[in-house]
């Protein structure tokens, strides 16, 4: 099975207010909750090829919305009025603004795990590792009880906490937005691993960075001194100890997988050691992580094959998506996404592709993907999700052209749907209508770009998808003037991307050929395929059926081998449409 992961932020997903205002509160903008995401919800999620739903949002975080014995935090310490999920002050609560009952919110949460077992749905939940709200507090564990705060590092203290500076005034420490009541008399380092008395807007000043045994300040040597992955729990830091509680507090619950936040902060030995232990508790428990090439990394070179050595099913790959982006950016061809497939072949089966999630723009925002992004979703997630084996990610809203209008606040109105705000998505809520989740309130545009979405997802569980290798088309067709070429252009394959992919073991094949211009008809599209690509399908014979698997009526024609090599398959293609073929022989 190829995971595709759907990623639902329940305070937008469920949300069925239509008005709203920037800034607004949860009264006047309203949130979604865990039980209006309904049967009906999780089973056409289910119908439209999902298998698994990352609930977005779900730990309890710092925010301005007060609720008796849960009391808000300091505005110096929250972005917007719902405040930043990835600020938690709680990792053992969910958050209170989910529940229809406040007091009952863990058991509405844990009644949703179960209707998502009954349509064959992988729950999983956010495990952010890396730091947590300046104003954290739990009742289970708290990390910094007992600290030396005159100490910046110690191997079990729970945070870093920054000291004395003759040319800077400190304490307290001074925020964007004033001061924290909580770090008067001390400070703690960043979240980004900021170690300043007074960190900018720019950081994540909201946030504490946690402490998993190492001085990351002394460089990547000091990971040299944790402990061995295969050791007791007695023996690891204490921050790694809180951390093994709080997963398996949450796969009790019924959680079956993790979105790990900044992954690549924390160090390597600590992963291959919890995710072990996940999986002695829950063997299918799956993890994917959110990790980037950058200086904050635990380990040298690209952290990508330490994370999938330390157990993880699946790495964001960032290079596969701003490549996507630099097409209609930056001028990139459709002929450059061969170069990724000169990287490790495990980033073929582990990077996990997408083309929206809460931390980038929205494709049909008209401030992105240089405002045609709506023009070309259907072809380039095609391109993305249909040349790897990878988990693939998709964002709520996504499937039906969400454009990110709906009122903002702190997010500001950037072309991403705010994280930090109560708000409604203005597609999604047609397919939600008012909870019945049926797409009967849906114009004939996000009609068909949902119904597109469910086509390509199921194409995506054919067998050469799933385990299935790789042979690109582009090459052989780089002096065929009907493929891909602008008016002018001397070589081919600007805007046109084929590619075959063959599973090993059935030998079923599929063509995938995608048009990624907004505005060019390749009305007299043809795509060569060699000699030696129909011997890799292991296709021997004269003749060859291709079956179409995109268009309504399950279509097929005979081609001559003979001519598919030398004048090509026909496949005329609109603007931002593709085409998927199974070969077979005949």
């Amino acid at each position: 099975m190829r995971p595709i992961i759907y990623q639902l932020f329940v305070r937008h997903f469920s949300n069925c207010e239509e008005a709203g205002v920037e800034w607004g509160s949860i009264d006047q903008n309203g949130c979604g909750k865990f039980n209006q995401i309904s049967e009906a919800a999780l089973e056409s999620l289910a119908h439209l090829g999902v298998t698994h739903i990352w609930f977005t949002g779900v730990l309890r975080h710092a925010t301005q919305t007060s609720y008796d014995q849960l009391p808000s935090q300091e505005q110096t310490i929250v972005k917007g009025i719902a405040g930043s999920p990835y600020a938690v002050v709680d990792y053992f609560d969910v958050d209170p603004d989910l529940a229809e009952n406040i007091d009952d919110r863990l058991v509405e949460f844990t009644n949703l795990m179960i209707r998502c077992r009954k349509f064959g749905l992988i729950p999983m939940i956010d495990f952010i590792p890396n730091h947590v709200s300046r104003a954290y507090h739990s009742k289970h564990h708290d990390f910094g009880e007992g600290d030396d705060h005159k100490a910046f590092f110690k191997k079990n203290q729970g945070y870093y906490y920054l000291q004395p500076d003759p040319s800077i005034p400190a304490p307290p420490l001074k925020l964007p937005d004033g001061y924290f009541s909580g770090e008067q008399d001390f400070g703690r380092v960043t979240g980004n691993n900021c170690v300043s008395w007074a960190p900018s807007s720019f950081d994540w000043y909201e946030t504490i960075k946690l402490n998993y045994g190492y001085d990351f300040v002394a460089g990547l040597g000091s990971l040299h001194s944790l402990p061995h992955w295969l050791s007791l729990k007695d023996d690891v830091p204490r921050t790694w100890q809180i951390m093994d509680d709080v997963i398996t507090f949450w796969q009790k619950l019924g959680v079956g997988g993790f979105r790990c936040d900044m992954a690549h902060m924390i160090p390597m030995d600590f992963w291959k050691w919890e995710i072990s232990r996940a999986r002695v508790r829950m063997p299918g428990v799956f993890f994917i992580a959110e990790a980037y090439n950058d200086n904050m990394k635990t380990t040298f070179g690209d952290p990508t094959e330490a994370l999938i050595d330390a157990g993880f099913e699946g790495v964001y790959d960032a290079d596969a998506y701003h490549l996507a982006k630099a097409v209609y950016e930056n001028g990139a061809w459709a002929n450059d996404f061969d170069r990724l497939f000169n990287r490790p072949k495990m980033m073929q089966r582990h990077g996990v592709r997408y083309i929206e999630n809460h931390d980038e723009v929205r494709v049909s925002s008209p401030k992105a993907w240089a405002g045609i992004g709506d023009k070309i979703i259907i072809s380039m997630m095609t391109l993305l999700y249909a040349s790897s084996q990878a988990p693939i990610l998709l964002y709520n809203g996504q499937e039906v052209g969400e454009k990110a209008e709906g009122p903002g606040g702190f997010g500001g109105n950037d072309g991403k749907t705010s994280i930090f705000d109560y708000t409604h998505l203005n597609q999604l809520q047609l397919w939600v209508a008012k909870g019945k989740f049926d797409g009967s309130s849906m114009g004939e545009r996000e009609k068909e770009i949902r119904h597109l979405h469910s086509r390509i997802l199921k194409v995506m569980s054919h067998p050469a998808m799933v385990d299935g290798e790789f042979y690109g088309l582009n090459w052989a067709n780089m002096q065929n003037m009907t493929f891909g070429r602008e008016p002018g252009e001397t070589s081919s394959g600007h805007w046109i991307y084929a590619m075959l992919r063959k599973d090993p073991h059935s030998k079923k094949c599929l063509m995938v050929v995608c048009n990624l211009s907004p505005t060019l008809n390749f009305y007299n599209l043809k795509v060569n395929i060699p000699r030696n690509a129909l011997d890799w399908c292991q296709i021997f014979t004269d003749r060859v059926r291709m079956i179409d698997l995109i268009s309504e009526d399950i279509s097929e024609s005979i081609q001559r081998t003979s001519e598919l090599s030398e004048q090509g398959f026909v496949c005329p293609l609109k603007p931002g449409m593709v085409g998927v073929w199974e070969l077979r022989s005949c």
